[in-house]
């Protein structure tokens, strides 16, 4: 079926992980997308392996390229800054992540051409809102952002995020961003309202949520909880008899249930702990309480009975299990959502250079190309 971005085009001019994630769900929900590469080595993510598919494609760039055509142009050349303002002059989008002055040096000025083009959106991710000029990289931007500073053991090291989450929240915030400009396009916008730019950086501090406001509200630096959670308790990993088990009891009607499960009667009839506000208050007595009763039996009987209770409760799986759930493939990465979905595997270096450059925009309706 068309999806809902069907007859879009965007031009994508990122490489790495937040750019090439906006693109793809563009993509994924039907725009038609040309990446636009360095000839020789194309996006950098392509040598970011092993593992590398059979064809020799890191899994990285896999991850993030989906539903795109791939062409190869020299900004450097003429010829080949040509081929690129002719497809720009067919999008609806442009996405870029290079630093600035890079397009700028090379006669591409957005701005200017935001005004040629009165229906173009133009959308530049970047690291940092104070210093444009410094390079994005999601590791940096989780150290100055303050995620790591409340990641880890509460007496350990400050942790980074097992993902590149900084990145991933960037990305989908431009894919927002960008679709907010597609539905103003109904209404006439001055190239300055439809020059856009997300950072990394202000996408990770405003991804903070609860964390940055319980700072603003109270003025008190936030700690490191490890696994256990700020404003909420019982909301943390235990050990069942067998392995690890995440509880999360999210409000007193939650608690109580927890408490007739895991036979707690007296710290269910303690009015201390019959709020919220009261169990983080006591949170070492309930922690010691629950976490005592949860060794007494094995992870799946706790899931049976404290599922069937309605209390909120998983294992700590692999990645390989979580997969399992998914229709997941190594070609195409997991699936997303409808309306959203899959017209093209992630494309070879320069796979449609030949078509794009002959028929720029209309190679996309080629099944082939």
């Amino acid at each position: 079926m068309p999806g809902p971005l069907t007859g879009i085009r965007v031009l994508d001019l990122t490489r790495v992980l937040a750019g090439p994630l906006c693109t793809m769900a563009l993509g994924d929900l039907g725009a038609d997308v040309i990446k636009v590469e360095r000839p020789g080595t194309g996006d950098e993510t392509r040598g970011w392996g092993p593992p590398f598919d059979a064809a020799g494609e890191s899994a990285y760039f896999l991850a993030v390229n989906r539903n795109k055509l791939s062409v190869a142009l020299d900004l450097d050349l003429e010829a080949d800054r040509g081929i690129l303002l002719r497809l720009l002059g067919g999008a609806d989008v442009v996405v870029d992540n290079f630093l600035p002055g890079t397009l700028e040096r090379r006669g591409l000025d957005p701005v200017a051409l935001l005004r040629v083009h009165p229906r173009l959106t133009w959308c530049t991710l970047t690291g940092f809102d104070t210093d444009p000029s410094r390079p994005g990289y999601d590791f940096v931007v989780q150290a100055e952002s303050g995620w790591m500073a409340i990641t880890g053991e509460p007496d350990g090291d400050p942790m980074k995020i097992g993902v590149a989450l900084a990145d991933v929240v960037a990305g989908k915030d431009a894919a927002v961003a960008i679709l907010g400009s597609l539905v103003g396009r109904a209404t006439e916008r001055s190239a300055q309202e439809r020059r856009l730019t997300v950072s990394l950086a202000h996408s990770a501090v405003a991804a903070l949520v609860n964390v940055a406001q319980n700072t603003l509200v109270s003025g008190a630096e936030p700690m490191r909880w490890g696994n256990g959670h700020p404003n909420l308790v019982p909301y943390q990993l235990f050990e069942a008899a067998d392995r690890p088990l995440a509880l999360a009891v999210g409000n007193d009607a939650q608690w109580l249930a927890c408490c007739r499960v895991l036979g707690l009667e007296r710290e269910a009839a303690d009015l201390r702990f019959i709020t919220n506000a009261g169990r983080v208050h006591h949170r070492t007595e309930v922690v010691s309480a629950v976490a005592a009763a949860l060794r007494g039996r094995p992870a799946a009987d706790w899931l049976a009975r404290l599922g069937a209770a309605g209390v909120p409760v998983g294992v700590v799986r692999r990645v390989s299990e979580a997969l399992a759930d998914v229709a997941a493939d190594p070609g195409h990465g997991i699936p997303p959502r409808p309306p959203a979905g899959i017209r093209r595997p992630p494309p070879h270096l320069d796979q449609h250079g030949a078509a794009v450059r002959r028929l720029g925009w209309e190679a996309c309706s080629i099944p082939s190309a």
